[in-house]
């Protein structure tokens, strides 16, 4: 008998291999996968904004040249078209932050082959006029926990985000775009709510992806092999509401299917061994075992750098 719902995900053409360089951008999905990437040594970017929910913030972070005004609240100095991470106690601080970032953005999207784009939410927070001042867009990457009364919450429409995305996709047809929609639920929302965002985003995606006036894009199923492929509560974590590690790389495995062909797949088991290896844990780390064992890690580190110089 089978108890799951399988996805059926036919493999792609356009694949992934370590010649590439990636950049993930979008929800805490986006950083789920980038932490698994990051065990295979794969080159890649991730969120350099922070953290990003809904897909108007993340098309603006891709456009986005210089550092909007910084908001003063409790005690910190924020970007509105950053994560929290950024802020800081000084104006100084948040500035060069920003900035750095918008710099690691610039290079990251212009080096990438392929950039991979998680849409969390449909719903997104503006800041009102009163609040904002000149030089803000109205969509807010993060509300810094700033009264509610500041801003106006509203649900994002299909056409809006395919208005935000489509003249980024048309301008860089050399690179290999996959979207998906992030498994994670938004309850905060509300259930219906967040099933009729998440409804919208596909929406979206689904008009990204077959527009023959576009260059081809991929749609990658993670929000589906969620709920019907892991539909079971011991594959989230303790919150309920995040995939649990387990479920993160089971979607990565189904990733790797679709994106990796067998000889970037034999690379990735060479790798990921040196990453275990790194990061082994001895009992007794000043025995000969322990200096042994060390000693053939410089060797392998040394035979791979051939191929892979940047690990």
């Amino acid at each position: 008998m089978n108890f799951t719902t399988p996805v059926h995900i036919a493999p792609s053409v356009r694949k992934i291999s370590y010649n590439d360089r990636i950049l993930l951008l979008g929800s805490c999905f986006a950083d789920s996968i980038s932490a698994c990437l990051r065990e295979y040594y794969f080159r890649l970017t991730a969120n350099p904004f922070g953290t990003l929910y809904n897909p108007i913030s993340v098309a603006q972070a891709i456009h986005l040249q210089q550092v909007p005004p910084l908001v003063e609240w409790d005690g910190l100095y924020h970007s509105m078209s950053h994560h929290g991470d950024f802020s800081c106690p000084t104006p100084e601080e948040t500035q060069t932050r920003c900035e750095e970032s918008i710099r690691l953005m610039q290079t990251a999207f212009a080096d990438a082959s392929v950039v991979c784009v998680t849409f969390g939410t449909a719903w997104v927070y503006e800041l009102k006029p009163a609040y904002s001042g000149p030089g803000h867009t109205p969509v807010v990457a993060n509300c810094h926990k700033m009264p509610a009364d500041w801003f106006l919450r509203r649900r994002l429409t299909a056409d809006e985000i395919v208005v935000a995305w489509q003249p980024i996709l048309a301008a860089n047809p050399d690179k290999h775009f996959i979207f998906t929609v992030s498994p994670i639920r938004h309850l905060k929302d509300g259930l219906h709510e967040n099933q009729l965002s998440k409804a919208i985003l596909l929406q979206a995606i689904e008009r990204l992806t077959t527009n023959d006036q576009l260059p081809t894009t991929d749609y990658f199923p993670s929000y589906e092999i969620m709920l019907d492929e892991l539909r079971d509560y011991r594959f989230y974590a303790e919150d309920m509401i995040h995939p649990s590690a387990q479920a993160v790389r089971y979607i990565f495995s189904r990733l790797s299917d679709c994106y990796f062909d067998q000889s970037t797949m034999v690379d990735m088991q060479s790798l990921h061994q040196l990453y275990l290896d790194r990061n082994h844990r001895f009992l007794h780390p000043d025995s000969p075992e322990a200096d042994a064992f060390r000693s053939r890690l410089v060797q392998k580190e040394a035979q791979l750098r051939v191929q892979f110089p940047w690990i």
